[in-house]
């Protein structure tokens, strides 16, 4: 029979813990610090929201929402600030940052929690290449908070001093799995699927006969790209395809990519950016077709929310970045996992 694991409010593990989440309370207030000096507002968000968000596999918690007549309608939980933030940037706000808690129902890793707090920030009428800058410069002062310039997790090392390395998603598909990605791309950027199959399986990559693009592009990504990324020195992993831009425009000149990058540290995924789509119609129809493979993948779907693309049609030209925090302290911090750096993890 196996000993009784302590809770984590016990004396000795909090003791062991503790380190870490002082670290993480001086890394909270370099980051607002951050902020401050570069002339953002920080802001709030309810959490309760008519649709979590529309991502495929991203799965919410709902509740009820019971109206003083007693009538009920379903609310979730939201898996990102995302939907708000974008309506203060259609309110008129320029620069804007939050500390979120968000939400997400199925992951609980070393690396996932289900509850968490996401850090976003958003620059209106600048282009993404800021937030290249930003990461940068936000991994130096968390380094400079935490006293370690080098990042850890499990084997991995990363000087985050040094500046990121900026690679393509294509050039990342050469490099790594030696599979000419664009090829697999028409000039409008429609996926051919057979043709990634194919140079997946000749990549030594177990594929399955029902697998679509997209499930392709995930397994090689998630097997031969992303434990490489961030060693050594950070990542900035960009131009992905259009078909996975999710929120994030086409970028000009080539709308077989998207203007969306991703951080890595250490193997670690730290942020995920986009120059921001402002075309309503567009995002309606890229949610339905999200929700239509939710549907087919998970038999549900989420609601979309009509007042949030109303307020994207007025929303200016804008860039925005999701970081998860506790990510960030946990290798910052040289901690194993992500419990160690919640002062209060949720009950398993």
């Amino acid at each position: 029979m196996s000993p009784a694991i302590s809770p984590w409010w016990s004396p000795d593990v909090h003791a062991d813990r503790r380190p870490f989440l002082i670290g993480r309370q001086r890394i909270l207030a370099a980051l607002r610090a951050f902020f401050d000096e570069r002339d953002f507002i920080e802001v709030e968000t309810p959490v309760l929201q008519v649709s979590p968000g529309n991502e495929t596999h991203l799965h919410a918690f709902a509740t009820q929402l019971v109206a003083p007549d007693g009538t009920a309608s379903t609310r979730y939980l939201h898996t990102s600030p995302e939907f708000t933030a974008k309506k203060l940037l259609a309110a008129g706000e320029e620069r804007l940052f939050t500390f979120a808690r968000v939400f997400r129902n199925g992951e609980r890793t070393a690396l996932h929690h289900p509850e968490f707090t996401m850090l976003e920030w958003y620059r209106a009428r600048q282009d993404y290449a800021a937030l290249m800058d930003d990461c940068a410069a936000l991994l130096g002062a968390t380094a400079t908070a935490a006293g370690a310039d080098v990042f850890r997790f499990g084997p991995h090392l990363a000087d985050v001093r040094l500046e990121p390395e900026r690679l393509t998603v294509a050039e990342a598909f050469v490099r790594f799995a030696g599979i000419d990605l664009l090829a697999t791309l028409d000039a409008a950027g429609t996926t051919d699927r057979d043709a990634l199959w194919q140079a997946a399986q000749r990549a030594g990559i177990r594929v399955a006969p029902d697998d679509v693009w997209a499930d392709v592009f995930t397994r090689v990504m998630v097997e031969k790209i992303e434990p490489f990324l961030g060693i050594g020195r950070p990542t900035i992993l960009c131009e992905y395809p259009i078909s996975e831009a999710a929120l994030a425009r086409p970028k000009p000149g080539d709308p077989r990519v998207a203007e969306r990058f991703e951080l890595y540290v250490c193997g670690v995924e730290l942020a995920n950016a986009f120059g921001e789509l402002t075309d309503a119609a567009e995002q309606r129809r890229r949610f339905i077709g999200w929700m239509e493979e939710k549907q087919r993948l998970y038999g549900e779907r989420y609601p979309i929310d009509e007042d949030f693309l109303a307020a994207l049609a007025r929303m200016p030209e804008a860039s925005g970045i999701a970081l998860g925090l506790d990510r960030l302290v946990l290798l910052a911090t040289g901690a194993r996992r992500i419990e160690d750096v919640l002062w209060a993890p949720v009950a398993p």
